[in-house]
């Protein structure tokens, strides 16, 4: 599989795009549980059938992206906002980066450590490792890059997220990945209750860290991508359910800047073993 993956770093840009627009169709067209999940999120959010059918293909756009992200060459991309990294990066208290399944999500990482971790020091992101073996020693191998780091979701990756914020470093999350047993709590995600991670919030209650909304967007014919950057309309409140659903909030509202690149088949709302 590594071999494989190698192998696709090699193509172009625009043609891991096309490849990828195809096999998000033919999952969509060939798995009915999928396609059920998808449309029903989709109504969830108010995408117009365009933008419904626009985000089939980059659903698969985004999986085949992955070797030449992994295993590549750098890609092109600019930044939107790169002025709140500057700023944040100048008071010296971290920065949690918060960034919700759109576009191609990876590049963020890869593109803050490009131009800032020289001054700054590494970037650290959560991961939830795979569960299969094989791919998990994948994800392992072609996550760690120079000035990029990699935490798991465990109480060790969490000890690591707070030794880089308050060394002043970057940390990375995506907020509407569902947390661990226990590590969550119920909060509403486009008007329906989603289990939703406390980890972000508990980070910036212990650290003082500023928080970033980050998303990338994907340019069409492989000219790359588009870094876009933005504070949270408030402060994050004390109490924890209101915070999170603070963060809820600002992930729906880019989600609706740009729906056609919003993974709507992840399962959002599943529910965690033990959990009420």
């Amino acid at each position: 599989m590594l071999f494989l993956l190698r192998a696709m770093a090699l193509f172009p840009l625009c043609l891991l795009q096309v490849i990828g627009w195809g096999l998000g169709w033919l999952s969509f067209l060939l798995s009915p549980a999928y396609r059920r999940r998808f449309l029903d999120h989709a109504a969830l959010g108010a995408c117009t059938p365009g933008q419904v059918l626009a985000a089939v293909g980059h659903a698969g756009r985004m999986v085949a992206e992955l070797p030449r992200l992994w295993l590549g060459r750098p890609l092109p991309f600019r930044w939107d906002g790169v002025e709140h990294i500057q700023a944040a990066y100048a008071r010296g208290q971290g920065i949690v980066f918060l960034t919700p399944h759109m576009g191609c999500f990876e590049v963020s990482p890869q593109a803050l450590v490009q131009d800032f971790s020289r001054d700054h020091g590494p970037m650290t992101i959560l991961y939830r490792p795979a569960r299969q073996p094989w791919l998990a020693r994948v994800m392992a191998s072609v996550r760690e890059r120079p000035g990029l780091q990699a935490a798991p979701t465990t109480l060790s990756g969490v000890r690591q997220l707070l030794k880089a914020l308050r060394q002043g470093q970057a940390v990375g999350l995506l907020p509407d990945q569902v947390p661990p047993e226990g590590m969550g709590i119920w909060s509403p995600f486009f008007g329906r209750p989603a289990y939703t991670m406390t980890l972000a919030v508990r980070l910036v209650q212990q650290t003082g860290a500023s928080v970033l909304l980050a998303w990338v967007e994907r340019l069409s014919w492989g000219r790359g991508f588009v870094v876009h950057v933005r504070e949270m309309a408030r402060p994050l409140a004390s109490d924890m359910a209101q915070a999170v659903a603070q963060i809820n909030a600002e992930m729906e509202g880019l989600v609706r800047a740009c729906p056609q690149q919003y993974l709507w088949g992840y399962a959002r709302y599943k529910q965690p073993r033990g959990e009420a």
